[in-house]
């Protein structure tokens, strides 16, 4: 499983917005310049965001975006599923249902649950908060 560019992007969109909370929207041009992402792409993400009621969008001139919730109310898991889809390793696992027909004599499929329940259990334990935590952590640890 790879997670793909728009997946990452909306992490990153997400730290930046928890990062640089400050009461005060944040405008997708200035994350676009911190992250050294194009403002075109942040704004696809950032319409999937604010759809999902991730985030919430401010208008006029001194508008922008800020988060919805706080933090540690938005999990990884919850951030990927949302801009990537299901991040089971393979597509029976997808669903609710598996709809294989070869389920019941397919030997890897306990390899592939064991790999999805393991995705799951990180990613949906890792919040935006820690994720924050982890980057001051880093920011300290390299002090000019």
């Amino acid at each position: 499983m790879k997670i793909s560019t728009k997946g990452r992007y909306a992490l990153r969109l997400m730290l930046d917005l928890a990062l640089n909370n400050t009461g005060e929207p944040v405008r997708i041009k200035d994350i676009a310049a911190r992250q050294e992402i194009s403002d075109k792409y942040l704004e696809q993400i950032i319409s999937t965001l604010n759809k999902a009621g991730y985030v919430k969008s401010i208008r006029g001139p001194q508008g922008g975006y800020h988060l919805a919730r706080e933090p540690e109310k938005y999990t990884v898991g919850m951030i990927l599923r949302l801009t990537e889809g299901p991040l089971a390793p393979v597509p029976c696992l997808d669903g609710e249902v598996n709809t294989c027909e070869r389920q019941d004599t397919c030997v890897t499929l306990r390899l592939w649950r064991m790999l999805d329940t393991a995705i799951s259990d990180v990613v949906d334990k890792v919040t935006l908060a820690d994720l924050v935590e982890w980057q001051t952590q880093i920011s300290d640890n390299y002090v000019i």
